[in-house]
């Protein structure tokens, strides 16, 4: 059997091929952090920066900030790189090698932030303590991951990997997104370690343009665990694609002015006590 634990290898034009959509779940959960400590110049590092897109937009919140985006595929970041250096108010803006499962901040932060990062990571809650240890009082750890792991786009990637034809090559990277807490069990694990805490979900009923737009979408995210495990056979990828097309589209059909994609996310801020 082939190892079912690789890392993914990450795209980062394809992942922004649908970066307004992506992109504004993020706005959603910065508009909602508090105002960080005011004693220092603010050091924010966003966990899982992917291309650096997202974490530029930090710098529009906190014009002063010195931000830090970590990311653990060099892909991203090289891609990243491309929005470092001084910012506009003042600040400073850059990028480093790390993986979400391991760090640990090696300086008081004022704010630690993901963007749909920590559903790859096994555990992630396990981390939330000594993240907010390093936290300067009266700072906030703040992310969201997706929450739409039931839906059809990722029950019918799981169930697909799971057939005959697939289970003893792709076994269960369809389903790598057990990951994830309901927003309540956030709550209770953030209030427990003495924050303000607030948690919520939305759903995003998205409406994407284009061929087979929801296989292009997934194409940057859930599905890269899939391709890469494929991608030294291309004749079985391109096979596991037209499956995988062709239950999409019954399951998300394309209307006149598109195809509607429902998207449920989960929000999560904490601000440390003072």
């Amino acid at each position: 059997m082939h190892d079912t634990h690789v890392a993914p290898t990450w795209d980062p034009q394809q992942y922004l091929r649908h970066a307004t959509h992506r992109t504004r779940p993020f706005l959603d959960l910065l508009a909602r952090i508090p105002e960080l400590p005011a004693a220092r110049r603010p050091r924010i590092a966003d966990l899982g920066c992917g291309p650096g897109n997202v974490t530029a937009l930090i710098a529009d919140r906190w014009p002063d900030a010195h931000i830090t985006g970590f990311d653990s595929s060099a892909d991203m970041l090289a891609r990243a790189r491309s929005y470092e250096g001084p910012t506009a108010g003042g600040g400073l803006l850059d990028f480093a090698p790390a993986d979400a499962a391991t760090w640990t901040p090696d300086e008081p932060f004022d704010l630690i932030v993901s963007n749909a990062a920590l559903q790859w990571v096994p555990g992630h809650a396990e981390s939330f303590g000594p993240w907010i240890d390093t936290l300067a009082p009266g700072g906030t750890l703040a992310f969201q991951v997706p929450g739409n792991f039931t839906s059809p786009s990722h029950a019918l990637l799981g169930d697909l990997c799971d057939t005959p034809r697939w289970r003893a090559r792709l076994g269960d990277q369809g389903r790598r997104f057990v990951h994830v807490l309901e927003p309540e069990e956030y709550l209770k694990r953030l209030i427990d370690l003495g924050c303000a805490a607030d948690t919520w979900e939305t759903t995003y009923v998205q409406v994407l343009r284009g061929e087979d737009p929801v296989l292009d979408w997934v194409k940057g995210t859930a599905l890269r665990p899939v391709l890469t495990a494929l991608e030294d056979d291309p004749e079985a990828r391109e096979e596991f694609l037209d499956q995988y097309r062709d239950l999409l589209r019954k399951a998300y059909p394309a209307g006149p002015h598109g195809t509607v994609f429902p998207f449920r996310r989960i929000f999560a801020v904490a601000r440390k006590e003072i």
